[in-house]
């Protein structure tokens, strides 16, 4: 059996963060680990090594964008890919700007981040971790 694979969930909803975690970690394909803000978050993607962060947008004191911002500018962080789950976009907003290369995706690539839009099903964000990390 492989490594599963360690996610790091940065949202400031402790509840969509529980019922992920609880999901994905059904699977047994996946060991996760909940930032309920940004600053912890960063702290956490330094300790853990995540192979990937799911990442909330829109989360007082610093956002998203803030928080990608200073993950990307951090040598031990740089390389780890970053999905957003958002509300912000709907999978039709998605859609419009999808790269070629994620075919029928419901995800956009922009560098190494990825976005999803919320609420996502847990089948459909397995797969999307999966492809990003190139495990699918």
């Amino acid at each position: 059996m492989t490594e599963p694979v360690k996610v790091l969930i940065i949202d400031d909803e402790a509840d969509f963060c529980y019922f992920v975690r609880k999901n994905l970690m059904r699977s047994s394909m996946f060991d996760v680990v909940i930032a309920t803000n940004g600053k912890q978050g960063i702290e956490l993607a330094n300790n853990e090594k995540p192979d990937i962060i799911l990442l909330d947008l829109l989360m007082p004191g610093m956002s998203g964008d803030e928080v990608a911002a200073v993950l990307k500018r951090q040598a031990a962080t740089a390389t780890i890919p970053i999905l957003y789950l958002t509300a912000l976009a709907t999978d039709e907003d998605v859609n419009e700007d999808m790269d070629e290369d994620m075919d029928d995706c419901n995800e956009r690539k922009s560098g190494k981040n990825f976005i999803l839009a919320k609420p996502v099903r847990t089948k459909k964000l397995m797969e999307t971790i999966l492809k990003i990390l190139g495990k699918s």
